[in-house]
């Protein structure tokens, strides 16, 4: 099988303090998997050029793909363009398409770019420039000793749109990709190790290039089952014939046979049953209606919720018998 494996460097300080969630790995990682390429590792650096360019040496010996997000702002903290520069021996030049961006963007407020701005369409001479359709900084395309780099910018909207209209596609011209499918089964009811040692002869028998991952959380536990291979019609007819061995395995505690929530599959089977539902919290806070009102579409299926704290809220809009309040006023929890 010809894999083609990736790596993503996201660049910033704010994601290394915690100030920045990174959301914008989980967005590659899955649009690259879904091509065909295998993510090997998610790794995060300062604004630091030394931390930059070492990152860039270290993960090319073993990738075919490096994404890099972040860094290519106007302002002095930005410094993945100069780092970039550096690693690949460039210049600088001026790209005429993204020097007409950005005066087409500010022309759209009615304002004139700064000299500040205007720098974002410098970029290094030895890179192909992806236009950024969604803000002022372009992003670059760099090849050097059969590795590709792809620097982005780090603002998720802008990050996506070049990725979507450019990366992508690029990423499949250039490289034979392999196919890469998952199948998941969200079960609940039993823990993680109970259902490893219950399946533990159905994992044994699986095909070298099918593996199976254990995805716990609170009260739940996907299964998915990936599998690799040349051939797609071989890789997915192979993966549902061992996937439906898997839902008879675990059929008693499966609550779905896809990659949703839960609170997407009691969406399923109200809308399956046609059934509405509503709810009355106390010390939950309204927190299992907001969970509820997540998918969309839940207004179909959800028609409201009474948040009772105290007990007269309790007693004369739910109607619960004072007796019963007064009995159980440790453990009331509606």
């Amino acid at each position: 099988m010809n894999a083609i494996s990736a790596t993503i460097i996201t660049i910033g300080d704010e994601l290394l303090i915690g100030q920045t969630i990174d959301t914008n790995s989980a967005f590659i990682g899955q649009e690259l998997n879904k091509a065909g390429v295998w993510l090997k590792r998610r790794i995060a650096v300062g604004d630091v050029r030394a931390e930059i360019l070492g990152a860039l040496e270290e993960q090319r010996r073993d990738n075919d793909i490096l994404i890099i997000t972040g860094g290519l702002g106007p302002t002095a903290d930005d410094i993945t363009k100069p780092a970039l520069r550096e690693y690949f021996g460039a210049g600088v030049r001026i790209d005429e398409e993204a020097l007409q961006n950005v005066h087409d963007i500010f022309s759209r407020f009615g304002r004139s770019p700064s000299e500040v701005n205007l720098k974002q369409a410098e970029v290094p001479d030895s890179c192909t420039v992806l236009p950024n359709r969604r803000g002022t900084a372009p992003g670059m395309w760099f090849e050097k000793e059969g590795v590709v780099y792809v620097s982005l910018p780090g603002v998720p909207h802008e990050m996506k749109g070049l990725m979507t209209d450019s990366v992508l596609p690029k990423i499949r011209a250039h490289f034979t990709l392999p196919a890469i499918a998952h199948r998941t089964a969200l079960t609940a009811g039993k823990g993680e190790s109970d259902l490893a040692a219950h399946i533990a002869a159905f994992e044994e028998a699986l095909p070298a290039w099918i593996k199976l991952a254990y995805l716990p959380s609170y009260g739940t536990v996907r299964l998915r089952l990936t599998g690799r291979g040349d051939d797609e019609a071989t890789v997915n007819g192979e993966l549902d014939r061992q996937f439906a061995l898997l839902r008879g395995r675990v059929a008693e505690w499966l609550v779905a046979d896809a990659d949703i929530s839960l609170t997407e599959a009691v969406h399923r089977a109200l809308k399956s049953a046609g059934k509405t539902v509503g709810t009355t919290e106390s010390c939950t806070g309204g927190y299992l209606a907001r969970l509820l009102t997540e998918p969309a579409g839940a207004s179909a299926l959800f028609v409201g919720s009474v948040v009772a704290y105290a007990n007269d809220i309790k007693e004369k809009v739910l109607g619960v018998p004072a007796e019963i309040l007064r009995q159980h006023a440790e453990y009331f929890f509606l």
